[in-house]
């Protein structure tokens, strides 16, 4: 099963959800299209989150953000 999931939902309350239920997010940012993805560090965080926004999960084509960067880009050397 996929770490990551598209969910109808702003950053901020999935930040709160993970928080708030210990579940580490390894990439999240929102989705051009409304929502937000999200990818979480543990396939057993990612269940949970599933079962726990179940309601919220979008399925279909989304449209992302080419420009949006989850990093920033490490210094040149």
């Amino acid at each position: 099963m996929s770490r990551a999931i598209n969910l109808d939902a702003p950053v901020q309350s999935v930040e709160a959800m993970c928080a708030k239920h210990d579940i580490l997010i390894s990439a999240i940012e929102p989705l051009q299209s409304g929502g937000t993805r999200v990818v979480l560090k543990t396939s057993v965080g990612a269940d949970d989150l599933r079962r726990r926004m179940g309601k919220q999960i979008m399925n279909g084509p989304i449209v992302r953000s080419g420009l949006y960067m989850a990093r920033p880009p490490l210094p040149a050397r």
